[in-house]
């Protein structure tokens, strides 16, 4: 429920704050006064796209604050704590900030807020019904969606939805692999490729010591010569060799340690010389004996890689990547196999998925129908009592024309109406007079309302165009609404004013050279002279304070 609208500095409101209780408040006020200013306000609470029009002449921003108490609306308090914006109260703080330059910002119990989330929030906190609410009923889509929410049809449009989506996506795998034609050309294409790689294709590591093995073989005589010459120089019998020469060194440096004690530390180093130049000359032997000139291996290795260098240019790959593309193929030959049974087992799949939305959408027809009969009832009984007797309003249910499973069900449905007794009924869309398209319009809304779970519904002079006695009835019918959920109605109807359980009035005046409007909430002696004002106009009569004590006795 909504509990407090604070506005500063938006359109001709310099600053102004309402506080608000359950049941239905009426707003009032001149003409140009700036009634629907409240409304849009919380338009703006709920996501309407930012205009820097509204920001009043001569300020930097406009800033709007709604305070909303989540008792009544656990689904919002719900979204709160899953997006972590809760404020561990049962409150909820909406703030919206619209710059003179067009920007604009949003905040949640004081945190900042996308316009996503904003808009996603306030749908479960308030539902606006403007003047031209009856525009969208032309639409045969929104009279649909208007007919499910009656119905309280949505698990079962889900249902239906589900199974269309189920359908298609089956149907669009299909139609993938029949584009690609018969398998079998392309199966015997990629088994020639898969026999060659399979015999030929080497592991990227396989590769890379082949590689290095040609490479030893290529350059053997020069590795063999420097193996033999550096043995011979660490521990050759011939000649002087490192080995002994370093076994000299420490000698000599053993014989005068007795004099210089740090020789010895040299001794050591040395002594870890000595054991690293034997452990050098056992590898240099075991490398040595690994090398042979043997130009028939060298040969073999050679065409070796040859061979791979070629079959790797043949599919456009590096050698060392053959062995994936090995695998690449077999995948595919795979896919290919199974795709025959894949396309005959999808035909099964598909024909159950038909299945399961034809008993999916047969559920959804006969909820629809009977919320159609509903509805029709209830409309047709306000249509009448709103001034039009004898008109009759009636939903149309026929069969979709397509073949295609559609999400939306298996039918499409057009609101029918009959004005006046005698009349055959035409579709809404069709409707010529305004006055009765209003009157039909409240009507169905009316009927349709208090049905979900949104706790305040804001009206902005949804009773424009009637009058009289259907005022009253409109007026009664606000006022019971208000009963079930906080109700809010921007009218210029006394009648409907009169119902109010609270009373804003909005008024202009000229300040500082310009026009600024207040808002101000009505006591009972004021409601009085207000509804006096809206039954006789500037000059207010006794006879007109007369019928507005009448209307506020009739509605107590």
């Amino acid at each position: 429920m909504l509990t407090h609208l604070a506005i500063q500095d938006f359109a001709v409101v310099r600053a102004a704050e309402l506080d608000f209780g359950p049941g239905l408040t009426v707003i009032s006020g001149e003409t140009g006064a700036g009634k629907s200013l409240l409304v849009d306000a919380l338009g703006f609470l709920s996501g309407a796209r930012a205009d820097s029009g509204v920001v009043r002449h001569g300020a930097q921003r406009a800033e709007l604050v709604a305070v909303f108490d989540l008792a009544d609306a656990p689904e919002a308090a719900a979204w709160l704590r899953e997006q972590e914006l809760d404020d561990d109260g049962q409150a909820c703080q909406l703030r919206r900030t619209i710059r003179a330059d067009g920007g604009s910002k949003a905040w949640i119990n004081g945190r900042p807020a996308t316009i996503a989330q904003l808009a996603e929030l306030a749908a479960m906190l308030v539902e606006i019904h403007g003047q031209h609410e009856h525009q969208a009923l032309m639409s045969r889509a929104s009279q649909l969606a208007l007919l499910d929410a009656f119905g309280r049809n949505d698990a079962r449009l889900a249902d239906v939805q589900a199974a269309a989506r189920r359908w298609t996506a089956l149907v669009r795998e299909r139609d993938a692999l029949s584009q690609r034609g018969d398998p079998g050309d392309r199966i015997a294409f990629l088994g020639h490729q898969l026999v060659e790689l399979a015999r030929d294709a080497l592991e990227p590591t396989a590769f890379a010591e082949l590689v290095a093995t040609h490479k030893r073989h290529a350059h053997a005589a020069g590795l063999i010569a420097a193996c033999d010459g550096a043995s011979s120089k660490l521990g050759g019998e011939d000649g002087p060799s490192l080995g002994r020469q370093l076994q000299q060194v420490r000698n000599e440096l053993a014989r005068q340690a007795e004099h210089e004690p740090r020789l010895l530390e040299i001794d050591a180093m040395l002594d870890t010389a000595a054991i690293q130049l034997d452990e050098a000359a056992s590898l240099l032997e075991r490398v040595r004996s690994d090398l042979d000139l043997d130009p028939n291996a060298f040969d073999a290795l050679d065409r070796k890689l040859t061979q791979l260098h070629d079959l790797a240019r043949k599919h456009r790959v590096a050698p060392d990547a053959l062995a994936a593309q090995r695998d690449a193929v077999e995948a595919e030959v795979a896919s290919l196999q199974g795709s025959e049974a894949r396309v005959r087992a999808l035909d099964g799949e598909i024909d159950a998925a038909r299945a399961a939305w034809s008993t999916a959408a047969a559920a959804l027809t006969q909820a629809r129908t009977q919320a159609a009969d509903a509805l029709s009832a209830s409309t047709t009984a306000l249509i009448g009592e709103l001034g039009m007797g004898g008109g009759r309003f009636s939903v149309s249910i026929e069969p979709n024309t397509g073949a295609d499973p559609d999400p939306h069900g298996a039918e499409r449905i057009e609101f029918l109406v009959a004005a006046n007794l005698g009349q055959p009924p035409r579709a809404l869309r069709k409707v010529a007079s305004g006055g009765e398209l209003s009157r039909i319009s409240l009507a169905i809304e009316v009927a349709a309302l208090g049905l979900d779970a949104v706790p305040t519904m804001v009206f902005d002079e949804v009773d424009s165009g009637i009058g009289g006695a259907v005022a009253d009835i409109v007026g009664q019918k606000l006022r019971a609404l208000g009963a079930k959920r906080q109700a809010l109605c921007v009218t210029h109807l006394p009648q409907v004013a009169a119902q109010g359980h609270a009373h804003y009035f909005v008024s202009k005046a000229a300040s500082d050279g310009m026009t600024q409007s207040a808002v101000r909430r009505l006591e009972a002696k004021e409601r009085e002279e207000e509804l006096a004002r809206m039954l006789g106009g500037v000059e207010v009569s006794k006879e007109a304070r007369a019928a507005a004590r009448r209307l506020l006795a009739d509605a107590n």
